[in-house]
């Protein structure tokens, strides 16, 4: 079952994949291992960093009964049903639900521009015939569609809609979500960009969905224990440890690499997974590569040493 709401740090799942195709299942258990050990409180799997939207069917339902069996219900798994079909997305909730899941997150239909009217009628229809609970997902960054707060607070009416993952990076926006979500103390809001976690949860929202915590889980689960009991000394402490990560993790590499390139190669510098990317994406250059050498090894001496410092002092 979903916790209502759900608080703390959802871990978007890296999906360890082979060289040549196919899950790397004793990659997965190892991160699946690291993430739990670093105090995570969920997993998200098929989402953007999942690579869910490049996967085929039999790939992601692979991902998804591996990641169940190995999590054994110590952490809700909640897993990406975005589609370009609701057929499809919703043979990926139940086998979701199959597979011992907690919850599917969907951004609605990809491709097709939809009126809020519809996206609202699909969220529902959506909700009512899953067997899981439904997580809203804001990206407009990749589907190019917005989910205004007037169509949340209209979904967050529906019983099986349990929250929201908003990785917009507008605060204003998730300011007018925390006001209009006072009467459903229950719906779950999540925020993306991992610079904006504490203080989103500072705020009043719920926790955070951060990519930086597939490397350093510890890092991201201090801070937002930190942030929740307002502990601004610690917050002050490694804020700017998360900032530095996400911003030189997720912008190294020269134009035209993407974040995913160097944030598996990151872990693969972890003896985590390997650096395979799905297509259209590939390896990085050697300068990116030489980028999150440096970054992996200043950010891990940073995290290790304000850690230590922080649990000296408690």
């Amino acid at each position: 079952m979903l916790p209502a709401p759900l608080r703390g740090i959802v871990t978007p799942l890296i999906t360890p994949l082979l060289k040549k195709g196919g899950i790397d299942s004793e990659s997965l258990a190892r991160l699946v291992e690291h993430t739990i050990a670093g105090g995570i409180h969920g997993l998200f799997l098929l989402g953007t960093t999942g690579e869910g939207p490049a996967m085929s069917r039999a790939l992601r339902v692979a991902m998804v009964e591996q990641t169940c069996k190995l999590v054994r219900e110590r952490v809700p798994v909640l897993v990406g049903i975005t589609d370009t079909s609701y057929d499809e997305a919703l043979i990926m909730a139940r086998t979701a639900a199959e597979a011992g899941a907690s919850a599917v997150v969907s951004a609605g239909p990809l491709y097709y521009q939809v009126s809020q009217k519809l996206l609202l009628q699909y969220f529902k229809r959506l909700a009512a015939e899953s067997p899981l609970p439904l997580v809203l997902y804001n990206m407009p960054s990749c589907t190019q569609v917005r989910i205004p707060s007037g169509t949340v607070l209209r979904a967050a009416e529906e019983r099986n809609i349990a929250g929201m993952k908003d990785s917009s990076g507008d605060m204003a926006y998730f300011h007018q979500l925390l006001r209009g979500l006072q009467k459903r103390p229950e719906f779950t809001l999540l925020v993306g960009p991992e610079e904006l976690m504490a203080e989103s949860v500072l705020m009043g929202a719920h926790g955070g969905v951060n990519g930086g915590s597939n490397l350093w889980p510890r890092l991201y689960t201090t801070l937002y224990e930190a942030a929740r009991s307002g502990n601004l000394a610690v917050v002050a402490r490694l804020q700017p440890v998360v900032v530095e990560a996400c911003g030189r993790l997720f912008d190294a590499g020269s134009y035209g690499e993407h974040y995913l390139e160097g944030l598996k190669y990151a872990a693969h510098l972890l003896g985590l997974c390997s650096p395979a990317v799905s297509m259209p994406y590939g390896q990085l250059s050697d300068s990116g590569k030489r980028e999150i050498e440096q970054v992996v090894a200043e950010i891990g001496e940073k995290a290790r040493a304000v850690e230590a410092k922080i649990t000296t002092h408690m």
